[in-house]
């Protein structure tokens, strides 16, 4: 095993410095693997920028909800309304948004809900700015971090966008992460829920940090994220039961054929939401396979569950019948460039480790 070197951009070594030659040619292979499938994903040509993605049947939708909201209609009577106009299907139950951003916004000016998800933004990029100082070695890497949390997040912030239940709940997952330590997890929990409360999708990163925090022995803190999945559980049987009442037997259902996109779906989801979309496509791609990197690289615990959660929305992006479009990308847009701020020091690591030379030599000493 090669010796570690100074970091390059981290104050410690990266996950790759402790690899054995075995393990670094394994690792390899799954990146090169892939850097494939992602450039696969891609091979169709340019993806589109966020706005241009967005079908404008999807924003009459959310838009439509809001309005009616504001001019006193019921909510669900006007979902089921503003699906069956759009041609959209009604079953099942979770072809509904939660009522839970529609009602906020409908009480909200447009102009004020805009600057809410502003202040959300700066929120959550205030809270990493403290993560990135404290895991990064200089400012200039500190700066470089940033930009690429900006990079994330900016194709979020279009008025358009903010419509989205995906746009909020990615935020506060963010942000969930960012303050979430070893002994203050309960603020996470409670933002997390927050995001599950206006997209019930947020539930994969919440199952998933109870599940590593269960299986790091944190047994109440795996409560917690327990107890936030299960209010999420209740809300949807009420959920269920309400739209049950504005549904009939001749209202069209999702097709259950839809699903298996694979991994290069995902991909292109991640550069349609983010700024990545300005760059030529098979560039792009790989460049989200150096930030999955990147991510794994870096060894501290919030980087483990950043790097679980972007795993999970992957997978469930590309097999799931119910990632349609992109947007279920925005739960993880915020966050995923800044990986490429770790991928320096792991690539480098990595070299060392395939590249060690070094040999045992034995020498018999004769008296």
């Amino acid at each position: 095993m090669a010796r570690p070197a100074r970091p390059l951009w981290l104050v410690r070594p990266s996950r790759a410095s402790g690899l054995s030659a075995n393990q670094a040619v394994a690792l390899v292979l799954f990146l090169l693997l892939v850097a494939a499938g992602a450039l696969m994903g891609v091979r169709g040509g340019s993806v589109p920028a966020p706005r241009a993605a967005i079908e404008q049947s999807d924003i009459s939708v959310h838009d439509g909800i809001v309005g009616a909201l504001r001019g006193g209609e019921a909510y669900y009577p006007a979902t089921a309304r503003m699906l069956r106009a759009g041609g959209y299907p009604l079953k099942p139950f979770l072809t509904f948004p939660l009522p839970t951003l529609p009602v906020v916004l409908a009480a909200l000016p447009g102009l004020v809900s805009i600057l809410l998800l502003l202040l959300l933004a700066i929120g959550t990029a205030f809270a990493w700015q403290k993560r990135l100082h404290a895991a990064l070695a200089r400012p200039l890497p500190v700066f470089g971090g940033m930009l690429l949390l900006a990079g994330g997040m900016v194709g979020l912030l279009a008025p358009d966008v903010a419509l989205f239940p995906e746009t909020w709940a990615g935020m506060l997952v963010a942000l969930s992460l960012a303050i979430r330590h070893q002994e203050r997890w309960v603020e996470a929990v409670a933002i997390a829920t927050a995001a599950m409360l206006i997209r019930e999708t947020a539930a994969f990163y919440a199952i998933a940090m109870g599940l590593l925090a269960f299986a790091e022995g944190r047994r109440r803190e795996a409560l917690g994220w327990a107890a936030g999945v299960g209010l999420l559980a209740i809300v949807l049987v009420f959920h269920a039961q309400a739209v049950a009442q504005v549904v009939g037997p001749l209202d069209p259902a999702a097709s259950d054929a839809a699903g298996l996109h694979g991994f290069g779906f995902f991909v292109r989801a991640a550069i349609t939401t983010t700024v990545l979309h300005l760059l030529p496509a098979a560039i792009a791609a790989l460049l989200v396979a150096i930030a999955l990197f990147g991510w794994a690289m870096w060894d501290d615990p919030i980087a483990l569950r950043v790097t679980v959660t972007l795993a999970v929305y992957a997978a469930a992006t590309a097999i799931l019948p119910g990632a349609d479009g992109f947007y279920w990308a925005f739960l993880v847009a915020p966050l995923l460039l800044v990986g490429l701020a770790f991928a320096p020091d792991g690539l480098r690591d990595l070299a060392r480790v395939l590249l060690d030379r070094r040999r045992v030599r034995v020498q018999r000493i004769t008296r």
